[in-house]
């Protein structure tokens, strides 16, 4: 509270001390909202200061920062090394379902050679009892069993065709690995001669600093009292 508004208090301008409180508080609040509001729209970024053709619809044209995760021959890095361990991962495991495949087909073969057996048994038994039904029973069910089986057999050798098929598709894998190194290589060689290109006999840190502001120049900021102290102790060595 002034001291004016103090003194129509005390000479009885102002009946309502309560009444007056509160015009004060809402005065303040109303002025604190229009500071805010002045604050938010200096703050806010103006189109003049992005880039050229920058916008939300282009923002994924824009080059991304140099950090680890975007720096291109460290991603193509983490590529080769990471896609040689799946892959090696993957033979493994294809090695694996082609051992147990062929485990599998000598023991369809030793099976069939069983039925194959018992069927010739039961034929026999068959024709020189043809009153028993029990021998002709079993000489059908062996029949079927023996048809399974081969079926099953020929089955696993087109499963273990298809495995090497994968096999010889994988070995794409090492073709593409090599592919990305050489890109890798390249890459790297015309990094190392750009930076031999513009290669200075001075080093950056015994430079002058660069002039900030040129006449001609169409913005209307001015140099800081920090940076003209650095540009004459730059001058001062």
């Amino acid at each position: 509270m002034t001291q004016e508004e103090l003194d129509a208090l005390m000479s009885g301008d102002i009946e309502d001390l309560e009444t007056f409180a509160d015009d004060e508080i809402s005065s303040q609040s109303d002025k604190s909202n229009d500071d805010l509001e002045d604050f938010e729209e200096e703050v806010k970024p103006s189109k003049d200061d992005e880039p050229l053709g920058y916008s939300k619809e282009t923002a994924h044209h824009w080059p991304l920062p140099a950090t680890n995760e975007n720096k291109m021959v460290h991603q193509l890095d983490d590529v080769t090394k990471e896609s040689e361990e799946k892959a090696s991962e993957i033979f493994d495991i294809i090695e694996n379902i082609s051992n147990e495949l062929m485990a599998k087909e000598e023991t369809a073969k030793n099976i069939i050679e069983v039925l194959k057996s018992n069927i010739k048994l039961f034929k026999t038994l068959s024709e020189k009892f043809s009153d028993v039904e029990a021998f002709k029973v079993h000489l059908e069910k062996n029949a079927t069993a023996l048809d399974e089986t081969e079926q099953a057999l020929e089955t696993l050798r087109s499963s273990g065709d298809a495995i090497m098929s994968v096999m010889d598709i994988m070995q794409y894998q090492d073709i593409h690995r090599q592919k990305i190194e050489r890109v890798i290589n390249v890459m790297r060689a015309l990094s190392n001669y750009m930076n031999s290109l513009f290669e200075g006999r001075i080093d950056d840190e015994k430079r002058v600093s660069s002039a900030q502001h040129i006449v001609g120049d169409t913005h209307n900021d001015l140099a800081s009292n920090e940076d003209i102290e650095a540009l004459l102790a730059q001058f001062g060595k």
